[in-house]
C-alpha cells in the first residue's frame, strides 16, 4: 500500500477528541491503580475481573471494552495474563499464588472513547527472573515511547524496543502489536515492536493516538493459541510479561494518556 493512502487511513484527533481520550486514559489508569491491593494469593481472577468491572461500570460510569468483543465474543471485562500466557488470558476460577506474575490489560470507553492500559503485577515475592522480565519489558514500553514525536518513522519504536529486549536475552513477540486507538478499539496503524522497513514508511503526525504494549519473552518468541481462540500462551512455558500505555503524538513530542501517579519518575528508570 502507497504511504499516502496508508497515511489516509489513520485519524488525526481533534482538540476535542484528545480531550476525551485523556479522561478515557486517566479512568484506564484509576482501574490499575486501584486493583492492585486485591492482587494477593488466593485470589482468583474471575475476581479481579468481577471487582474491575464494578468499578468500570459502577463508580466510573464507564464501559468495559473487551466484554463481548471480537469472535468469539470475549467473556470478561478485562485480560489476565498469568505466567507464560502472553496476552488475552480470560479470567477464571483459578487461584492466584506466591511468585506468580500477571499482566492485567484494562480498555475502558467513556463517552465513545477507549482508553487502554496495562501493567504487570506480582503475587507476593516475585522471582528474579520474573522480576528482571518485567523491569526489562517496561524499559522497552518506555524506551519505544520516547520515539514519539511528529516526523519520526514508527519503525524507530520496533527499533529501540527490539535492540533492548535482545541485549537482555529476551525474545519479542511478532503475532501482536499496539495499535491506533480512539471511537474504536483498534484502528490504524499497526504499532510492531520489532524493526521492519515497512515500518519506516509510514511517519508520526501530531493528533495521532496510539498504543505501545510490547510482548516480551523469557524464552523464544514462538506463542499458540488456546482452543478459546483467545489466549496467547509462550510454546515453551517460559514466562512473558507485557506493558501498555496509550500514547498521543503532541506538538513537539508525547503525552502518555494512561500515565499513572506512580510512574511520575518513569524516565529514572532506563
Amino acid at each position: 500500500m502507497a504511504k499516502k493512502e496508508r497515511d489516509q487511513e489513520i485519524t488525526l484527533k481533534t482538540p476535542d477528541e484528545i480531550a476525551k481520550m485523556r479522561v478515557a486514559g486517566k479512568l484506564a489508569a484509576d482501574v490499575l491503580d486501584m486493583i492492585g491491593e486485591y492482587v494477593k494469593p488466593g485470589v482468583t481472577t474471575d475476581e479481579l475481573d468481577r471487582i474491575c468491572h464494578d468499578y468500570i461500570v459502577n463508580v466510573q460510569q464507564a464501559i468495559p471494552a473487551p466484554l463481548n468483543y471480537g469472535e468469539p465474543p470475549f467473556p470478561k471485562s478485562i485480560c489476565t495474563s498469568v505466567n507464560h500466557v502472553i496476552c488475552h488470558g480470560i479470567p477464571s476460577d483459578k487461584k492466584l499464588k506466591e511468585g506468580d506474575a500477571i499482566n492485567i490489560d484494562i480498555t475502558v470507553i467513556k463517552d465513545g472513547y477507549h482508553g487502554d492500559t496495562s501493567k504487570m503485577f506480582h503475587v507476593g515475592k516475585p522471582s528474579i527472573a520474573a522480576k528482571r522480565l518485567s523491569d526489562i519489558t517496561q524499559q522497552c514500553m518506555y524506551l519505544g515511547i520516547l520515539e514519539v514525536r511528529p516526523g519520526a518513522t514508527f519503525g524507530a519504536i520496533g527499533k529501540v524496543i527490539q535492540k533492548h529486549a535482545h541485549n537482555n536475552r529476551f525474545s519479542v513477540v511478532e503475532e501482536f502489536c499496539g495499535h491506533g486507538i480512539g471511537s474504536r478499539f483498534h484502528e490504524a496503524p499497526q504499532i510492531l515492536h520489532y524493526y521492519s522497513k515497512d515500518s519506516d514508511k509510514l511517519i508520526m503526525q501530531a493528533g495521532m493516538i496510539f498504543t505501545i504494549e510490547p510482548m516480551i519473552n523469557q524464552g523464544r518468541r514462538d506463542l499458540k493459541i488456546m482452543p478459546d481462540k483467545w489466549t496467547a500462551v509462550t510454546k515453551d512455558h517460559k514466562l512473558s510479561a507485557q506493558w501498555e500505555h496509550t500514547v498521543l503524538v503532541t506538538q513537539d513530542g508525547f503525552e502518555i494518556l494512561t500515565l499513572r501517579a506512580e510512574e511520575a519518575e518513569w524516565r529514572s528508570t532506563l
